[in-house]
């Protein structure tokens, strides 16, 4: 199969979010078939749309999806889990400045995806403005860390953290995606 990367370094960045996103994808679904459905039905509608983005560097990685298409769907699928995990349903903070301040961030990444990715001169972005989305994502997903770190640890700890660093990992994936493509057509 022919590949849309050729430089190595790429191809190593995409491989390694790949098997990294999917094994925490398989410990996600291990913790919701140990805590049952009811429990933790909403990790597995999150994991549906992370399974979803994976998917999408997959084929656009073998050219199976243009880069618009990948661009424009992959941003939905962050986008509403963004939405979902971060702004509408939001994990219980007992610090209410660090849960002001997860709020905002989350708010300026919808919007910083919604302005990069939505448009059609996606060809007109600058790495600084893609490497930006990332470290946004990185700062909320630190600040959940903290926050579960500072708290007393159970059984749920462990998926947790887990959970929480999926997203910047597929972020970073799809930044080297965009990247990487934008370099090609340079």
């Amino acid at each position: 199969m022919e590949t849309r990367f050729k430089k190595k370094s790429r191809i190593i960045d995409i491989g390694i979010t790949a098997v990294s996103v999917a094994l925490s994808i398989g410990t996600m679904l291990f913790g919701i078939s140990h805590f049952g459905l009811g429990e933790a039905w909403p990790e597995l509608v999150l994991n549906l749309f992370y399974i979803a983005c994976v998917i999408m560097m997959a084929m656009y990685f073998f050219k199976r999806l243009d880069s618009q298409r990948f661009n424009y769907w992959s941003s939905i699928c962050v986008g509403i889990t963004v939405l979902l995990r971060d702004i509408l349903f939001p994990p219980p903070l007992e610090n209410y400045p660090i849960h002001l301040i997860c709020l905002t961030l989350s708010v300026m990444l919808l919007l910083m995806l919604t302005f990069f990715y939505a448009r059609k001169d996606w060809e007109s972005y600058t790495k600084r403005n893609l490497w930006l989305l990332f470290i946004i994502d990185m700062a909320i997903a630190g600040l959940y860390n903290y926050v579960i770190f500072v708290n007393p640890i159970n059984e749920y700890t462990e998926y947790l953290i887990t959970e929480i660093w999926i997203r910047p990992t597929i972020i970073y994936g799809l930044v080297a995606c965009f990247v990487s493509g934008k370099e090609e057509q340079d």
